[in-house]
Parts: structure tokens; C-alpha cells; sequence
């Protein structure tokens, strides 16, 4: 193992300014799995982030001890947070990752604090907390662990299979607290993964999570997102996808179409021309208002994923259950329509 940089000293001016912290470390890891691949350690001055009114969230708190996320998929709506780094959000949101170092005893402080009155906390809403980086720098048990000893509500959103890793945790967590967790699963296609989501691990090994967790009692539920068009939305790939879900025991399934923010829709529409160029007009179109679908494809999809759910023995959410976690603006729930037609392509 080799790191550059590595030491102590401190960071200089213009990191200092683009942090916004007095302490930054800059590392790179020379192994294979960490290979071009920055990390920006940084002595965070709050963890505990107030979701804004606006959002629509059911939750008000989030912890994000990373920025940047090495799944690196295509869509994420997230890229454009490292704008505000002044960082690029398209490569440079997949390789140069911010790590708050000091995460879990700055949370263990603020829960301890006399304001704090136990909120409900979510992870995971804006980049993955359980992402490759977390292997290595093991925030999460310390977070986890100080949730425990509060006894503090909280969920977590991930495709990372290195949750089960703090399973131990989770479990002890379950006895004294609420504990939600949810696992996105948009689609089971092997092609459209590899190419749309290439740091994560496969669906079948994040279904194989949700099995996990059920077993030792943690009920967990499937985002099911994103619900790409055109290229995972045919009803047959809906069906093996919801199919997959049922089997693997999960409490819920969520479906969530893609959304295309800006930072995110201009990567996502570079990858469309590169690996689809015969699908840019009709996205252009599907995508002209803005960054949702419209309004009756998102609800033809939700109307197709309900009656698969059922059909499968997905019930509603019980007790124990994983708490709805869905990602940051998502609209509201339509309810079902007449089908519309189809988009012209």
C-alpha cells in the first residue's frame, strides 16, 4: 500500500478555502480498487445537516459523512453538489472524494447535546455511505455505534453490500431503536448495470443484502430506482425486477423514475449519445419541462410496479419494516390514469 501525500501538514490556502476547514489531508490509495482515485480528508465542523422545508422529505436530519461517491453512476442526482466544491461533477464527483473523518465523534457529541431532541436521522439520501471509500475508512460502525447508544431513530439508503459488514450493529441498534434501512434496486438487467452503475456491486448481490437482513429480523425495504426509459422500463424487465424484489423478502418496493438534475443530466445525456445515440431526441423530449418525466409516465410506472408488487406478495410496510426512504425532490405520488400515449421516437 502506498499514500501520497500522507502526513500531517498543513493544507494549503486554497484547499483550506475550497473545504472550508483549516485541516485537509489529500491521499491517493495504489491498489487496484482505489486506483485514481483522490481523497480529501477533512475535520468536518458539523455533521448533523436540516433538510430544507422545500425538499418534501419525510425526514428533517441527515448525516453524509463522504462527498463524492465512487459508484460512479451515470445519473446520480448528487453530482451537482460538488459544484459548490468547486469540483468537477462528472469525473471528478466519481475520483475525488471528501471524507469528514472526525463524523462519528462529532455526531456522538451533537446527540449528547441538550437541544437535541432525538429526531429522526437518514443516511445515505445524498451519496452512498457504504461506498468502497467506507471500506477503508470505517466511519459508519462509529455512527451506527453512537445512534445505538442514544437511542436515536435513524435509516440508511445504500447499494453497498458493506452494510452487512455492521450488521452486529444494526441489529443492536433494532432493539432500542426505530432502524430503517432500504436498498436501491432499479433494475436486474446485468447490461444496463454495468454500464449505468460501474462502481456498484451487482442486484443480485445487493437483493442477497435485503435477504440478509431479513433474516436476523431487520425488515428492508427496495427503492426501486431509477426506472430508466427506454431502456429498463419494458414491462418484462419491470416484472423480473419486481420478481427479484418479492423473492428476496423485501418489506416494500418503491418505484422512482429517473429524475435529471442539473450536473446530473448533463452526464447522464453525454453517456446517452456515447452508448445510445438513437435515444437522445425522444429524452430530450421526455425531458423538455424539466428534470422529471411527465407526470402520466410516472404514474403508468408506479401503476405497473403497484400490480406487480401485489401479484408477488409484496404487502404494505409492517412493523419492523424499513421506513420509505426516497431520493431528495422526488414528486409527489401520482396516483393512476388512463395509459397516455407514447412518446414520439
Amino acid at each position: 500500500m502506498r499514500w501520497d501525500n500522507l502526513g500531517d501538514d498543513p493544507a494549503a490556502p486554497a484547499a483550506t478555502a475550497l473545504f472550508g476547514t483549516e485541516a485537509v489531508t489529500t491521499r491517493t490509495f495504489d491498489t487496484p480498487e482505489f486506483r485514481g482515485i483522490t481523497f480529501h480528508e477533512v475535520r468536518a465542523r458539523s455533521i448533523v445537516n436540516r433538510v430544507p422545508g422545500a425538499s418534501r422529505m419525510p425526514f428533517e436530519w441527515t448525516v453524509n459523512p463522504y462527498r463524492g461517491c465512487t459508484h460512479a453512476c451515470v445519473y446520480c442526482f448528487a453530482r451537482k453538489t460538488h459544484s459548490y466544491l468547486d469540483l468537477d461533477t462528472g469525473l471528478g464527483f466519481d475520483s475525488q472524494i471528501v471524507v469528514k473523518i472526525n463524523a462519528p465523534e462529532l455526531l456522538r457529541k451533537h446527540l449528547a447535546s441538550r437541544r437535541w431532541q432525538g429526531a429522526h436521522i437518514a443516511m445515505g439520501t445524498n451519496v452512498d455511505c457504504y461506498q468502497r471509500a467506507e471500506g477503508r475508512y470505517r466511519l459508519m460502525p462509529g455512527i451506527i455505534a453512537a445512534l445505538r447508544d442514544h437511542a436515536n431513530p435513524f435509516s440508511i439508503l445504500t447499494k453497498g453490500t458493506l452494510i452487512l459488514r455492521d450488521l452486529d450493529l444494526l441489529v443492536q441498534a433494532a432493539e432500542v431503536t426505530e432502524v430503517g434501512i432500504s436498498v436501491s434496486v432499479g433494475f436486474t438487467d446485468q447490461e444496463l448495470w454495468r454500464t449505468v452503475e460501474p462502481g456498484t456491486p451487482s442486484p443480485q448481490r445487493r437483493l442477497d443484502v435485503v435477504r440478509t437482513l431479513g433474516e436476523h429480523g431487520i425488515g428492508c425495504g427496495v427503492l426501486m430506482a431509477p426506472v430508466v426509459p427506454f431502456l429498463g422500463d419494458r414491462p418484462e424487465q419491470l416484472r423480473e425486477t419486481v420478481r427479484s424484489i418479492a423473492e428476496a423478502g423485501a418489506t416494500s418496493v418503491t418505484p422512482l423514475v429517473l429524475h435529471l438534475r442539473p450536473g446530473a443530466r448533463e452526464w447522464f445525456m453525454a453517456w446517452l449519445r456515447r452508448h445510445h445515440p438513437h435515444l437522445v431526441g425522444r429524452y430530450e423530449r421526455m425531458y423538455a419541462d424539466g428534470a422529471y418525466a411527465p407526470t402520466w409516465y410516472q404514474r403508468r410506472i408506479t401503476r405497473q410496479v403497484h400490480e406487480l408488487a401485489a401479484e408477488f406478495g409484496i404487502g404494505p410496510g409492517r412493523r419492523g419494516a424499513a421506513r420509505r426512504i426516497p431520493l431528495p425532490e422526488e414528486p409527489v405520488p401520482a396516483e393512476p390514469t388512463q395509459a397516455h400515449p407514447p412518446l414520439i421516437g
